[in-house]
């Protein structure tokens, strides 16, 4: 009996050392190294989709400079989560998150003359919307008549110039005839090509979408281009009976 005490305590002793030995290598004798974040797969993210009865395209990603593409980084706007940032001199759409960071897209802008600056709120927002070309774009281009608001537009397509969704922005209550908008155009983005909305790759537009609801404040900044590194109040929700079509100056 007194054997198997003894036995008993030395297996216990022995198993103590063994445990303490095995949580002293698993211990840090320094500062903690997080493992490295996984790389992003872009050629999933960019790839091929169907959506709303369209088949979207991959886009080649390869051929858009890196800043441009889809990422999470530190925000550096200061605003409110849930605020859309539009940095035009850097081409850059940033939807700012809790804790500090924010998704970072690229955009096309518009080039000299045509671009708007200012706050607004994200009015309402539309899946495959149609395309009404303003009477002056028709002026400049004749050619677009065919799809005036009177001749009901250019239905929803890949070459749409609105793309797979828009985002509508309103100022005090008024329709700026400015979007948030895809495009089938991916060599636009990172460029000041548009007549003033703000242009995404289809992929990137399906993406903020989801994330922003209707009532989403927006400031679009216009301002000197600035070194970057690669690596809100309550507003009031869109109206119910928002009609699905508007004059877009693309």
């Amino acid at each position: 009996m007194l054997s198997d005490m003894k036995m008993s305590r030395r297996g216990f002793l022995l198993g103590a050392l063994v445990t303490t030995t095995a949580l002293a290598g698993c211990a840090s004798t320094g500062t903690t190294v997080a493992p490295p974040e996984p790389k992003t797969n872009y050629a999933l993210m960019y790839g091929p989709e169907t959506d709303g009865g369209f088949e979207i395209p991959a886009v080649p990603w390869q051929q858009i400079g890196p800043e441009y593409l889809r990422q999470r980084v530190q925000d550096p706007t200061g605003e409110a989560p849930g605020t859309l940032v539009v940095d035009t001199a850097n081409r850059f759409l940033y939807l700012v998150e809790d804790n500090g960071t924010a998704m970072r897209y690229g955009v096309g802008v518009g080039r000299a003359g045509f671009s708007w600056g200012g706050e607004g709120v994200i009015q309402w927002k539309q899946e495959w919307p149609k395309w009404f070309p303003p009477q002056e774009m028709i002026e400049r281009d004749p050619d677009l008549k065919k799809y005036s608001a009177k001749n009901g537009g250019m239905e929803p397509g890949l070459m749409n110039p609105l793309g797979a969704r828009a985002l509508y922005i309103y100022e005090n209550g008024k329709d700026t005839l400015y979007r948030v908008h895809g495009n089938p155009e991916w060599n636009s983005i990172g460029k000041a090509v548009s007549s003033g909305c703000i242009r995404m790759l289809n992929q990137d537009i399906i993406d903020l979408y989801d994330r922003v609801p209707a009532g989403s404040r927006i400031i679009v900044k216009q301002q000197p281009a600035s070194a970057v590194q690669v690596s809100a109040p309550a507003v009031p929700q869109a109206p119910a009976n928002q009609p699905i079509a508007s004059i877009t100056r693309g």
